[in-house]
């Protein structure tokens, strides 16, 4: 069995129910679900954790009311604007994947120049998906792959799995080994369609704000309990870890 996860992806699900429940607007459980972002960036940091990828807006999100995704959109600039210096002192290296011409230039501007702080960093590799869609993203790499293909650089033939990976937005990173999604949902939602091929499933009923120390080692402790064969029989996994 795989004690631990190389890396994480999660969707921060529940914050407008969250507050709802409060009789508070949603931006106030926007604000709440920062909390448990810094616990799980510390926590994976801790535990040694090689990538974290965290779903915080999605490209459907764009139909929302007009209010929320501008108060989201500031939210957005004042997050990294506030911990951006904490990020790089605990060496984390951030970027942003998705679609950023939908997003503002200052906005643009900003999330570029904290990737560029933090480009050096040599301990967890946390990924922000904003304006970010599965299938946006697999569309994206083949035409990448496309343009290189008509320009003469590559063959079609050349192309394989590790090639139309490498174009992808996590071109570079592991595979996703552990997906969480709070707020009691189970579904994808768009999330990393290509990179969650294998990933194991952890679905907590915890609205985002809520999520702590103890569900993140439920998820956790879900995932060491899991027989990872990657299509394999049970005696041929066990052969291929070895010992």
């Amino acid at each position: 069995m795989d004690s631990a996860p190389r890396h994480i992806a999660i969707t921060m699900d529940g914050n407008g129910r969250w507050a709802a429940a409060r009789g508070l607007p949603r931006s106030a459980g926007h604000k709440a679900g920062l909390t448990p972002v810094r616990l799980c960036v510390e926590e994976c940091s801790r535990l040694g954790v090689e990538a974290l990828t965290l779903f915080a807006f999605s490209s459907e999100n764009w139909s929302r009311p007009a209010e929320e995704v501008a108060s989201l959109m500031g939210l957005f600039f004042e997050a990294v604007e506030r911990e951006i210096a904490e990020l790089h002192r605990q060496q984390v290296r951030v970027r942003f994947i998705g679609n950023r011409q939908r997003l503002s230039v200052r906005l643009r501007a900003q999330i570029a120049a904290a990737e560029r702080h933090t480009a050096d960093n040599a301990g967890l590799k946390l990924q922000v998906a904003v304006s970010y869609g599965g299938r946006w993203d697999i569309v994206q790499a083949a035409r990448r792959l496309a343009a290189q293909c008509a320009s003469g650089a590559l063959r079609p033939t050349d192309i394989d799995e590790d090639r139309f990976a490498a174009a992808l937005e996590l071109g570079g990173l592991p595979d996703a080994d552990l997906l969480i999604r709070t707020g009691g949902e189970r579904r994808i939602s768009n999330f990393l369609l290509w990179n969650i091929a294998y990933a194991e499933l952890y679905f907590s009923d915890r609205l985002w704000p809520d999520f702590g120390k103890e569900e993140l080692a439920d998820a956790l402790e879900f995932f060491a309990g899991r027989e990872r064969r990657f299509g394999l029989t049970t005696g041929q996994a066990m052969k291929a870890r070895g010992p």
